[in-house]
């Protein structure tokens, strides 16, 4: 098997920051449509998508993973161009070296050998790729899935490449993510003067009594794959910019990370509960941006900490922790997704890079992989 180096070089070099795609996926299309692939290029709005599959059977075992990358900030900061891939003491540093263009590489570089090695496998392999990961995601993973549903087309197995590692390559895979529920309440209160307060209402001293108690809320105390839920203010704004004048309304955003020990309906009640039981004159513009889901031991989780021994040595722990991926949206077709990538520790940061090691082992899991799957 060729090395993932090479690929992964190119597609750094390619200034793809979210929603562009730089023309990455194209490069993708052109060496997966030589390995038999049959490459569809999906555009929604100002995101591009590509589904790639080889085979009609079933099981479905798909990648997953995104071409856009979050702006580089600062250029000067960097040692290096974040757009010109350079290998420095043993790494690969450069936008998107760790999330997620080489688990990209990766993924290609595994297909082409199993393409090759198998023609004629069972079951089918594909790629789903997007533009719109690290921006809104809107218009990316989930109206790809969208447009498989409609077509009764279901994924078996998915392999998610986000950077799920921690100290090294292989040690942690995520079977399964927190829900995210956020909203923005609008306390209501009554403008006046700061000398006059019994004509007013101060919305931020109603609201205190009760954001004290949200704070020490205990929601639930999670399970067995995940760890409790947590209620936290990103943003509070309240006042009119001078100092005497008592604000007319108070605006707080918030966002639960919640586990299967709860739902959206049980958060959503029992916050408004507190805010009613201290008499809050309130309004809250409630957004799911995800559902909790979870991957039981099984085929795909098996097979993933097989070929992570076999190569690295190491038991991987299974884990839920952190942010969303697009998983969450693949889950409505797929019952098994895994998340398995580099190590995460640059991710969205300066000098973002990569052990070349890790570069040289990661196809190499994933065609191990393949060849459990899909034999």
């Amino acid at each position: 098997m060729q090395s993932a180096l090479a690929l992964a070089r190119d597609l750094i070099a390619r200034r793809s920051v979210t929603p562009e795609d730089g023309g990455c996926q194209a490069l993708i299309a052109q060496r997966l449509e030589a390995a038999g692939f049959r490459c569809e290029s999906l555009r929604f709005g100002a995101v591009t998508n590509l589904w790639a599959r080889r085979g009609t059977a079933r099981p479905l075992l798909c990648f997953a993973g995104h071409t856009d990358v979050v702006p580089p900030g600062p250029l000067g900061a960097w040692q290096s161009d974040p757009f010109v891939p350079l290998e420095r003491d043993g790494r690969l540093y450069g936008r998107g070296a760790a999330d997620m263009k080489s688990s990209i590489a990766a993924f290609v570089l595994a297909a082409e050998a199993f393409a090759q090695e198998r023609p004629a496998h069972s079951g089918a392999l594909a790629l789903l790729i997007t533009s719109d990961e690290e921006g809104p995601a809107l218009d990316g993973t989930v109206r790809v899935v969208e447009r498989l549903k409609a077509r009764g087309e279901a994924i078996d197995y998915c392999i998610v490449g986000e950077p799920s590692s921690v100290s090294a390559l292989g040690d942690t895979i995520k079977n399964g993510r927190r829900g995210s529920l956020s909203g923005r309440l609008t306390v209501r209160g009554v403008q006046g003067h700061v000398a006059y307060p019994h004509l007013a209402r101060n919305p931020i001293h109603v609201l205190a009594p009760a954001l004290t108690e949200l704070a020490a809320t205990v929601w639930d105390e999670g399970n067995e794959h995940f760890p409790p839920t947590t209620w936290q203010v990103s943003n509070i704004h309240g006042g009119t910019g001078v100092g005497n004048v008592i604000p007319g309304t108070l605006e707080l955003d918030f966002n639960f990370r919640f586990s299967t020990a709860s739902t959206e309906a049980s958060l959503r009640e029992r916050l408004e509960a507190v805010l009613r039981r201290h008499g809050v004159d309130f309004g809250i513009e409630w957004l799911l941006g995800a559902k909790p889901f979870l991957t039981r031991r099984g085929e795909l989780v098996d097979a993933v900490a097989d070929a992570i021994r076999t190569h690295t040595g190491r038991t991987p722990e299974l884990s839920t922790t952190g942010g969303t991926s697009d998983g969450r949206f693949i889950a409505e077709i797929c019952p098994q997704i895994v998340e398995l990538g580099p190590v995460n520790a640059s991710i969205h940061q300066v000098d973002e890079h990569i052990a070349l090691a890790e570069l040289e082992l990661l196809p190499k899991i994933y065609l191990d992989t393949l060849r459990a799957l899909l034999p």
